[in-house]
């Protein structure tokens, strides 16, 4: 690997997500921005049809051993789902802060590459790197290379932008497309790797740098007859220097192969797809990127949205999940204590309210963390039930922002996002 020194840190600035998204969006709009593998056709077409449903990709074909994941899939951990698989709520009980690797749920577009670490290569390329005018600089870094940089140990979450899809429909009534989630689609570990920055810097950043996109090396993905490549998603530059890990090491181990090994991105509070799995280039560009995944996927369509669609999402929502099985069963008279986890992408959970009689009364929780912004909270509560029969669980997290979970979501097409209290069903015997 050969990359020019390390140029002096600019002063970081505090990302205004929202304004600058919208300000790409519409440099997008306006055809001043280039967006890979979208076609102006598509543009159009995908403008036509914001008002209406828009259909997620089908599930890339399963490999020859009957699962794109390589991991075992015991039924009492995972629930799968096409090439992917969302970890049972139940499972997670007394497993401690961070999410066992064999616990993880799994979201793939395609199949699970096995790769070596030896043969792997990141290349960096683009307009967005310091050389002559027009020309193609690109630099190289081994696995070895990136181990030999200063390490970062981040505790963080990743979590699908569907996750809790589902509910839109069981809960609001709402027809959405795309996986059905339950709340199953996040996983938090002990991420090990370097700053993105740092590799950045040493591959010669440009002062004209505006955007950051990574690239996986699972196969090209393909959407009703449509190739539209490997999975690829740009990220402002702010971010890209603020707080995004090229992980290597997950809970103290070697990435496993379902979750990106030899090396993935690692995108604190943002949603999963910003964290690209088997991660092999990364084009730094001097004007903004699009790809599939932030145009017709992961932006919010639907008559609760602007016409041409939301700005391409960004950071996870609000969410809460008890450590319970879907209509668990529990005995009147006898005294139970609840477990469950609160998480926001905005910021620390600062309080969790408990109703069990379905939303009439509610009640605070004890929290078990400390709260810490990127990952969860795990909170419980007691309950002696005293009535037989059904009733619903709910827990109702408030975030150090000030956000708290409503009590409906506001839907979009793609079910993306979802907000609203879980109301979790239970009975009592």
């Amino acid at each position: 690997m050969s990359a020019p020194p390390v140029p002096p840190s600019r002063p970081r600035t505090r990302l205004d997500e929202s304004a600058y998204d919208r300000r790409r969006l519409r440099q997008w709009l306006a055809g001043e921005a280039r967006a890979d593998g979208v076609s102006r056709r598509r543009l159009l077409t995908l403008l036509a049809a914001a008002g209406a449903a828009t259909v997620l990709p089908a599930p890339g074909p399963a490999r020859a051993a009957d699962t794109p994941i390589v991991k075992p899939l015991p039924p009492e951990w995972f629930i799968q789902r096409g090439t992917n698989a969302e970890t049972r709520w139940e499972a997670l009980r007394g497993t401690g802060h961070h999410t066992p690797n064999e616990l993880f749920f799994v979201r793939n577009h395609t199949t699970t590459p096995v790769l070596d670490a030896h043969d792997w290569r990141l290349r960096l390329w683009g307009s967005g790197l310091r050389g002559a005018p027009g020309e193609d600089r690109p630099v190289e870094f081994g696995y070895d290379d990136l181990r030999a940089l200063p390490a970062v140990t981040r505790t963080a979450f990743v979590e699908c932008a569907g996750n809790g899809r589902s509910h839109y429909t069981t809960q609001q009534g709402e027809t959405v497309t795309g996986t059905a989630w339950t709340l199953g689609a996040i996983g938090v570990a002990r991420w090990r790797g370097v700053r993105l920055a740092d590799v950045l810097r040493r591959a010669g950043l440009s002062r004209y740098a505006v955007d950051v996109q990574p690239r996986g090396l699972d196969a090209e993905y393909v959407s009703g007859g449509e190739n539209l490549g490997r999975v690829r998603r740009p990220l402002p530059l702010a971010k890209a220097l603020d707080d995004v890990l090229l992980a290597y090491e997950m809970n103290g181990e070697p990435l496993p192969h379902d979750h990106g090994y030899p090396v993935r991105v690692l995108v604190p509070s943002w949603v999963g797809i910003s964290s690209i799995k088997w991660v092999g280039d990364i084009e730094v560009s001097a004007q903004p990127l699009f790809s599939p995944w932030n145009t017709t996927f992961y932006r919010l369509f639907g008559p609760g949205h602007p016409e041409e669609g939301s700005a391409p999402l960004t950071r996870q929502t609000l969410k809460s999940a008890f450590e319970l099985a879907s209509g668990a069963t529990f005995t009147a008279g006898e005294g139970r204590e609840l477990h469950g986890r609160s998480w926001s992408g905005a910021g620390a959970i600062a309080r969790v309210d408990v109703s069990t009689d379905g939303g009439t009364s509610w009640r605070r929780a004890r929290l078990h963390d400390r709260p810490r912004a990127d990952t969860w909270t795990r909170w419980s509560v007691t309950w002696k039930p005293d009535t037989p029969g059904a009733t619903h669980l709910l827990a109702r997290a408030t975030d150090t922002a000030g956000r708290r979970q409503p009590d409906v979501a506001v839907p979009n097409t793609q079910g993306y996002l979802f907000d609203a209290v879980v109301r979790h069903p239970v009975t009592v015997t």
